[in-house]
């Protein structure tokens, strides 16, 4: 007769996590954030709401986990494939409108928009939950805009006395602007426009 193990409580714990991950962003797609609830989660997930209560403080916490979760994924799943990274072919129009193309495709799925627009909204009237918001979401991906607008300025393409930090805001705030106030279409053929605007901008002079 074999030895009885003992269950691995790690993986139990991997599993539950993940069931709750899933389950917070599926409710908040289909009933939206203000009707979703803890209790609903935990239904959802089929764990015990003191589970959650005994890994996150609210509802907002365990959405943005489940967010940076569906986002350490993705960029696993591209880091294998090598894609990740903002490309740099050496066309710097070329790259930015592929990388903000897939930017609108991202906001407009709704899988992820719904979620995305609730920590926006939730970081406003919570600083700390807005703080984390920043720091584990959005500048990861914008300082891959840096490492790129620099490589262009190391390739001449790009003013030298640009910032970079400020320059990759004229990409993504008007992408942003369109999304949060859903004013018009948010479309490929925006994105390559602004990708050209900004340029036009950013673009080096024949002296440098």
């Amino acid at each position: 007769m074999s030895p009885h193990k003992a269950p691995d409580s790690s993986r139990r714990s991997d599993r539950s996590r993940r069931a709750i991950y899933d389950a917070a962003l599926a409710l908040v797609g289909e009933a939206g954030y203000a009707r979703t609830t803890i209790e609903g989660i935990a239904a959802r997930a089929g764990v015990g709401k003191q589970t959650i209560y005994r890994w996150w403080p609210s509802k907002a916490a365990v959405l943005m986990e489940a967010f940076i979760d569906v986002g350490t994924r993705a960029a696993e799943e591209a880091g294998d494939r090598g894609g990740y990274a903002i490309p740099d072919t050496g066309d710097l129009a070329a790259d930015l409108k592929l990388v903000l193309r897939a930017t609108v495709d991202e906001l407009n799925d709704p899988v992820t928009e719904a979620p995305m627009r609730a920590l926006a909204a939730e970081g406003v009237i919570d600083p700390v939950l807005g703080a984390q918001f920043v720091e584990k979401l959005l500048d990861p991906q914008m300082q891959l805009y840096v490492t790129r607008l620099r490589s262009a300025q190391e390739a001449g393409e790009v003013r030298g006395d640009i910032d970079p930090r400020i320059a990759l805001e004229l990409l993504i705030a008007p992408l942003t602007h369109r999304w949060l106030l859903r004013t018009l279409p948010l479309t490929h053929e925006y994105a390559d426009a602004v990708v050209d605007l900004t340029l036009r901008g950013l673009a080096a002079g024949p002296a440098e």
